[in-house]
């Protein structure tokens, strides 16, 4: 079953995606940012292709290009997707051109690929520069990038630089055309928790740039595709070993089922490689001959990526909650994105300050990763519209740690963040009352300030729609042996802004020894400095802890009565 729960929850999650995606922009809003973006886009093209430059990391040039491409299809949809701005410099042809990878988005879809079709085999997707290995008479004569796939760029110099490379080969490799990937060795690099480490653009950069040659020492190559050679795929893995190339042999793996091909790709996300991947490839043994290779017109071979530990999501809107001290949180509200086994629509970002530094407005694109025990964050903002649409937090005068003791329509959100506090385990500990408990209470009920509840009685209860006359019944107990609590949990309940450690030795049992005290008294408890007494003092003197002081005495609540 838990699979069927899974299934309609990835398509609810479609659903949502396909409903949230296209900003609600004007034409010519929709124009200038896509203009903006392209722009950019271009001009990070060019740094990599050409300089071996890269100006933003894998995760937010895809990420970005991906947005470009949906926003195209929001609104441009008759025109298709722009390709990246290959190198111009790229006039060396493929002998056989690079056909390129399509990548399938689940499971569902490797399963249908994968029916009816036998001699499957399966290889790390290995994350550096794709390129062609020509060899003839035995010797290295070339080595181009892919390019656009029919043209690249000759790197056959560098390749002279990297020892992993074969620079002689003999039998049926002597006059061959190979087709792989050079990319950074690393050891014992696992991909779920390392991520990509830009692996891609450290190669691109070495192979194209004047620096970082001591890098090509740290190159290794692995070979994927032999167009044209030897059918049989044993035999073919067999010879690329004894040349020299022996990682397509250990990491192409035979497979018959959907279920082999998920558990490697599962085994290669989260046990050691020694390189960086991005997903698997899945292909068949039996390929067309050469001279029918196309760019992007590969049937016998797919990928199946894994889930990335960084997705760009649109921010949807800026929310601002309230806890029971006055400090307000900033939520985004995102389009929902998958990361992992979780589903992300909505992000914390912490304090105002804080989402001031970090300049987010509705539409802004950032990119969001899991932090520690799931919990979704924002790493930073990759792209920024045009039109910087911000709400107006609240203010510091209108939150306070002393704010909403009485409920006012405009702070319903701290007064049900301090009831929520007050029933928790470490403070009155009443059971069976949750936040949606509290909201329901104070929707029904309209309780005046925070202790109200305890004047409530089990008919009012009871009038509240979704409270059976158990639940009712068990509520109004509770809030009765609540009143036995000790006078130290009902400072808790107050928030009085003491350390923890320091209630436990508070010799005071009476409020009005409380108010009795001066900073110069309080500072005389461990713990205590000046700034906090003066908080204190503040506290215990302000008007509307008095009355509700008033009201804890006349429910003959123990320390309260004078």
């Amino acid at each position: 079953m838990k699979w069927i729960t899974k299934l309609i929850g990835f398509m609810g999650l479609l659903s949502a995606m396909a409903s949230a995606t296209c900003p609600a922009w004007s034409s010519v809003q929709a124009q200038q940012e896509m203009a903006k973006l392209n722009e950019k886009l271009e001009k990070w093209d060019q740094a990599y292709y050409q300089q071996g430059v890269s100006e933003v990391s894998d995760a937010t040039y895809d990420g970005l290009r991906g947005q470009y491409n949906e926003w195209q299809r929001c609104f441009q949809p008759s025109e298709k997707p722009p390709q990246p701005l290959l190198a111009t410099q790229g006039k060396a042809l493929h002998p056989i051109a690079h056909t390129g990878v399509k990548k399938l988005p689940d499971r569902i879809a490797i399963a249908r690929w994968v029916n009816g079709k036998t001699d499957l085999w399966v290889q790390p997707k290995v994350d550096g520069v794709a390129v062609t290995l020509i060899y003839q008479h035995g010797h290295l004569a070339k080595l181009l990038s892919r390019g656009d796939g029919e043209k690249g760029q000759d790197w056959t110099e560098k390749a002279k630089k990297i020892p992993t490379i074969p620079k002689t080969v003999s039998g049926p490799l002597a006059n061959s055309v190979l087709q792989g990937e050079v990319f950074w060795k690393r050891d014992k690099h696992i991909q779920k928790t390392m991520g990509g480490i830009s692996a891609r653009a450290k190669v691109a950069g070495a192979m194209m740039s004047q620096s970082d040659q001591d890098l090509l020492q740290e190159l290794g190559i692995f070979i994927w595709a032999w167009p044209d050679g030897p059918a049989d795929m044993n035999s073919k893995l067999d010879t690329l070993a004894q040349a020299g190339f022996p990682l397509t042999k250990i990491w192409s793996i035979p497979v018959s089922s959907v279920e082999k091909i998920a558990m490697l790709r599962e085994d290669w996300f989260t046990t050691p490689l020694p390189f960086v991947t991005d997903g698997i490839v899945v292909r068949e043994a039996t390929e067309p001959a050469g001279r029918y290779w196309l760019p992007g017109k590969a049937t016998w071979v797919i990928a199946w990526k894994f889930p990335p530990a960084q997705q760009i999501a649109e921010v949807k809107d800026i929310q601002f909650t309230v806890g029971r001290t006055g400090k307000v949180a900033v939520v985004l509200r995102l389009n929902p994105l998958q990361i992992d086994d979780k589903q992300v629509k909505r992000v914390n970002v912490g304090s105002v300050k804080r989402w001031q530094t970090l300049d987010i407005a509705v539409g802004d694109q950032v990119m969001v990763s899991l932090a520690g025990q799931g919990i979704p964050r924002v790493d930073e903002v990759v792209w920024r519209v045009s039109q910087r649409n911000k709400p107006q937090p609240p203010t510091d005068k209108m939150v306070t740690p002393l704010s909403c003791l009485f409920f006012e329509v405009w702070c319903r959100e701290q007064f049900i963040a301090r009831l929520a506090w007050m029933s928790s385990p470490a403070v009155l500990n009443i059971n069976w009352v949750s936040v949606r408990s509290w909201q329901q209470i104070q929707q029904n009920l309209s309780l005046k300030h925070i202790f109200a509840w305890l004047t409530v009685t089990q008919e009012e209860l009871l009038q509240i729609n979704g409270v059976s006359p158990a639940k009712a019944a068990h509520l109004w107990q509770q809030f009765s042996q609540v009143r036995q609590r000790p006078f130290r949990q009902w400072l808790l309940a107050f928030g009085l802004p003491l350390p923890r450690a320091v209630f436990a030795t508070l010799p005071d049992s009476q409020w009005s020894q409380l108010v009795a005290r001066d900073e110069l008294s309080w500072q005389k408890l461990p713990g205590i400095g000046a700034v906090r007494a003066k908080k204190l003092v503040e506290f215990v003197n302000h008007s509307q802890i008095a009355a509700l002081v008033v009201f804890l005495a006349q429910q003959g609540i123990r320390g309260f009565a004078d």
